[in-house]
């Protein structure tokens, strides 16, 4: 993977006097404001940090470990502002359109590396030997441990260094990242937070061919999810949680199936702890889904009365599990 190229570091502005033999700085004007915009993109954070899933938070932290200084505030403030007019997101490339105080807006663009095909078949292949990644993804999710999937690739799915990420922006300011740059940085994290698939496409793998190559995956290595469960005679052994993962995996599940013991353990469970975690999207799994067709009552689609609905199905849930009962 060839890193991309950086943009110049800063230059200083002034002047040489031959008679003194000193530098003596331009007297800049202090900065204009910038011109508001109509229908801007503004982030939904209005105060403190930018970021709401552990994935945002973890790309804003690697941005603030590579740059210090005041510029990443007034980013902050330009992407809460609206300043930000357009931004779209391909393979190993950002590009935004951001008004300053001219009337001309400013182009940005910021590149990441791309792993190349045999980079992506070690992550895939790390990701595809634990269902619960895949499971994790189609619920719309990054999964907590997938840093790990591509560490054991020798791999890093967020920039690792400054040669990992490289920026440009038409504006004067010659500093990386200017403010401009900076609010393309918190936008995207805001997108990152609404769909996680959008830092594997930067990558360089879109989410369906993503997906689809898992898939292709745990198609072929789904012989182990019954591993270690007594199947009884005429019927597959799996289980509910068994027959889920081995859906989503993709594989062929027999249907000589106990229907005795789907609902069922395997094996006796005298005891579970329970230790609830909120999920990072509530409701994911609706947006994945295609639109159903169906109406309730008020005539509104039946997927905006499934959402409240799932989320007191948790609530009500999580109360009985903190009680004990």
């Amino acid at each position: 993977m060839s890193p991309p190229a950086r943009r110049r570091g800063t230059r200083r502005r002034g002047t040489f006097r031959r008679e003194s033999l000193a530098w003596e700085p331009y007297d800049f004007p202090p900065p204009a404001p910038p011109i508001p915009v109509e229908d801007g993109l503004k982030a939904r954070s209005r105060r403190g940090a930018i970021g709401a899933t552990w994935w945002s938070k973890r790309f804003i932290a690697v941005l603030e470990r590579f740059h210090e200084g005041p510029r990443l505030a007034r980013g902050r403030a330009y992407a809460r502002k609206g300043q930000v007019i357009s931004l779209d997101l391909e393979p190993g490339s950002v590009t935004a359109l951001v008004q300053g105080s001219r009337p001309r807006p400013y182009h940005v663009e910021v590149r990441a590396g791309q792993f190349d095909d045999d980079e992506w078949a070690r992550a895939q292949a790390a990701i595809a030997a634990r269902a619960v990644f895949l499971a994790r993804l189609l619920a719309g999710e990054m999964p907590d441990e997938i840093e790990e999937a591509f560490s054991e690739s020798r791999l890093s799915l967020f920039p690792d260094s400054r040669d990992d990420l490289a920026a440009d922006c038409t504006c004067p300011d010659w500093g990386n990242p200017c403010k401009h740059i900076a609010a393309v940085y918190y936008l995207l994290a805001e997108r990152f937070d609404e769909d996680p698939f959008l830092i594997l496409a930067w990558r360089g793998r879109p989410r369906e061919r993503l997906l689809a190559e898992l898939r292709a995956l745990r198609g072929h290595t789904d012989d182990s999810i019954a591993e270690g469960t007594a199947a009884p005679e005429g019927g597959s052994g799996l289980g509910m949680w068994g027959w889920v993962v081995a859906l989503i995996g993709g594989a062929d599940v027999p249907i000589d199936v106990d229907l005795d013991r789907f609902w069922g353990a395997a094996e006796p469970m005298p005891s579970l702890d329970h230790a609830p975690v909120p999920t990072a999207l509530p409701g994911a799994i609706l947006r994945e889904l295609p639109a159903s067709g169906l109406a309730g009552g008020d005539g509104r689609p039946i997927e905006e009365s499934l959402g409240p609905l799932y989320a007191e199905i948790v609530r009500a849930a999580t109360e009985l599990l903190d009680s004990g009962t």
